[in-house]
């Protein structure tokens, strides 16, 4: 699939209402959404048939946009429902579900409140977002430049497009430099997250990771944080300060995309792949696949 370009795959496109040919779904090149960034999505992924978690994923996008202001005219139920049935119209059992939201066409400006809210989904065929054997080795992570905002100067509650040109950056940048991935401190010097996925630590058996005050409370974090207390692991939500990583002992990614992945290194700082990192990777993998889980009981 790399070597095709995203506009040009085969299958439908849920647009607007309608099932439509993957390669007819275009926006105007004055679209507000590309100009101003209004626009919000999601991040989803189905195992064996199923998109996990897909009505709090829905409902988030929904408040995304609330946060932005503006309203998708289609409900919970309608989104689900219209996710649902392209999955099944694209064929897939395992895929990445990729809703989004904008603001259309019919002013150009900052100020656009007469525009159309338009809502498009898209699903294909996404195995593994960093290299599988990266991955079980230990993803390396750079430091990275940009810092996530302050709260009072970006919507950071919300999954915002624009909220994700600083993360381009600093991935980018990583990745020129032979790193998976970067860490990105908040405003205040502080550890915040990846460029696309919350972060974990473990310390003598206790999981710590950063209280998300000014970055998304990912849905994948949340469910990992229950894989957790369920197997008896502390969990602390603190804040934490850079130079701490190097007395942790684990660390990983949590994220729709990026799953559970062990992390090696952040930019001076070294971690082993330990047990509680591999177990919480296999409880995820368990709890996404409910029958897989059923099975192994």
């Amino acid at each position: 699939m790399a070597s095709v370009s995203f506009d040009q795959l085969d299958g439908h496109i849920w647009m607007n209402g309608e099932f439509i040919a993957w390669r007819d779904a275009k926006v105007h090149v004055l679209t507000h959404g590309l100009h101003y960034a209004s626009a919000v999505f999601e991040g989803e992924r189905a195992y064996g048939g199923e998109i996990f978690k897909l009505t709090e994923h829905t409902e988030r996008l929904q408040e995304s946009a609330r946060i932005l202001g503006f309203e998708i005219p289609y409900s919970v139920a309608e989104i689900d429902a219209a996710c649902q049935n392209l999955l099944v119209m694209q064929g897939f059992e395992d895929a990445y579900v990729r809703p989004i939201a904008w603001r259309g066409s019919e002013m150009m400006g900052v100020s656009a409140q007469k525009n159309k809210i338009n809502l498009a989904i898209a699903i294909w065929q996404w195995p593994s977002y960093f290299d599988p054997e990266e991955r079980l080795r230990g993803l390396r992570l750079d430091m990275a430049e940009y810092r996530r905002p302050d709260p009072m100067t970006a919507p950071s509650r919300s999954k915002a497009a624009g909220l994700y040109m600083i993360c381009t950056l600093s991935k980018h940048a990583a990745e020129a430099k032979g790193y998976a991935d970067a860490l990105m401190l908040d405003w205040r010097g502080r550890v915040a997250e990846a460029t696309g996925a919350n972060v974990f630590f473990v310390k003598d058996g206790v999981l710590h990771t950063p209280v998300p005050d000014c970055f998304l409370d990912g849905i994948t974090r949340r469910t990992v944080i229950d894989l957790a207390r369920k197997r008896g692991i502390e969990i602390v939500e603190r804040s934490i300060q850079p130079e701490e990583m190097a007395d942790f002992e684990q660390c990983f990614l949590t994220g729709t995309a990026a799953e559970v992945a062990p992390v090696s290194e952040i930019g001076p700082y070294r971690f082993e792949v330990g047990e509680i990192a591999r177990v919480l990777m296999n409880d995820y993998a368990d709890a996404v696949r409910p029958l897989r889980a059923e099975a192994a009981e």
